[in-house]
């Protein structure tokens, strides 16, 4: 099958958008904000709706225009429609059984980059992608997402830090530090294995992977490089910076616990995964990810650091509000990190407008008068 253009490939964004939008609001729900009752009825499956149906369809649409064939877009289409299965109140078991598919194919579709480039960072692509496939199947297992928190962790973290890694070959970084790399990947893999049977350990053993990581990231990123430079590069660098410090307070306390389900820090640890360090990547991304996708124009401007400010001050209420136990803190600082998400989207609307605006028109060869 050949590739898909662009315009086939927006509908199955929307389907993402979509899934973004119920998770957000299952999530104000869990929150006892009030919200449509389609997201009230899952809001038990906030987080399967953040992971797997809308970073599953915007990270599996990625891989599968990378790949350029047609079958890998089976993958963000079945993530797409898990999560509109769950938003719809249709059996779990077709849920999960989209993002079994979802996850398989995209591990499919990684592997045939990794054939096609055998390197650190497309290896770490193609386990990434194992690791969400794991983690769903232990969904559909057990119908309980805790168990697969680990697992689908492990597949952000991982996608993230191998696109990072590709970029260090443009670095000298030491042979240890290579090593040290892949340590870490097996601590967190470990980790999220450990966790199926002795869920303390293992999840004290990914937390410390999460806290290696962004430590080895911080040291070792060409971010702190390009800090230094002006406008979009500068803007990518400090959101992938600012990221690379949520995942270390992830890190932390996931340390203290904050990982184990029921724990009064697990609020506080998953959405310093979840929003501070994977939607810090998002939005530092996106003005180069989506024209990629829909093959649209997304002219830097400084106002794409409103929605990032807005979600880092908001997440700080609400990481505050959960370490503190001010519950009313916490509830208001997810409702800012919704404001947040919806700032970000309009500021990439605008910034597409104004990127069609400013592409030169042909000139007409209409009739002419003497």
């Amino acid at each position: 099958m050949s590739d898909l253009r662009p315009a086939a490939r927006l509908p199955l964004l929307v389907l993402g958008m979509l899934s973004l939008l119920g998770g957000v609001l299952a999530g104000l729900a869990r929150l006892d904000w009030g919200v449509p009752a389609v997201a009230a009825g899952a809001a038990g499956w906030h987080g399967a709706l953040m992971i797997s149906a809308f970073l599953g369809t915007v990270i599996g649409l990625e891989r599968a225009v990378a790949l350029g064939r047609g079958w890998a877009y089976l993958a963000p289409a079945a993530a797409g429609l898990g999560g509109m299965a769950l938003l719809a109140g249709a059996p779990l078991l077709l849920a999960q059984l989209l993002a079994v598919a979802a996850a398989t194919v995209l591990l499919a579709a990684s592997v045939q980059v990794l054939l096609r480039l055998v390197a650190p960072f497309t290896l770490i692509l193609a386990v990434g992608a194992l690791c969400w496939l794991i983690g769903n199947l232990v969904w559909l297992w057990g119908g309980v997402l805790n168990a697969a928190v680990a697992w689908w962790l492990a597949f952000l973290v991982l996608t993230i830090a191998g696109e990072r890694l590709e970029l260090t070959r443009f670095l000298p970084t030491p042979v240890v530090a290579q090593r040290v790399f892949f340590a870490i990947v097996g601590s967190l893999l470990a980790g999220a294995a450990l966790g199926l049977r002795e869920e303390d350990a293992g999840l004290a053993l990914f937390a410390a992977g999460l806290l290696a990581l962004a430590l080895w990231l911080l040291r070792y990123d060409i971010a702190r490089r390009n800090a230094g430079q002006a406008g979009l590069t500068r803007f990518i660098a400090l959101c992938l910076l600012s990221g690379y410090a949520w995942l270390v307070l992830a890190g932390l306390l996931g340390l203290a616990g904050g990982l184990l389900p029921g724990h009064p820090w697990h609020d506080a640890t998953l959405h310093a995964v979840g929003l501070g360090f994977v939607f810090s990547m998002i939005f530092g991304h996106a003005a180069i990810i989506f024209p990629a996708v829909l093959r649209v124009r997304i002219p830097y401007h400084p106002a794409f650091y409103l929605p990032l400010l807005v979600l880092h001050a908001s997440l700080a209420l609400r990481i505050f509000g959960s370490l503190s136990g001010q519950i009313g803190l916490r509830s208001e600082g997810a409702l800012v990190n919704a404001i947040a998400l919806l700032l970000f989207i309009a500021t990439m609307l605008v910034s597409v407008g104004r990127g069609r605006r400013s592409v030169p028109q042909p000139p007409s060869h209409g009739p002419t008068t003497p």
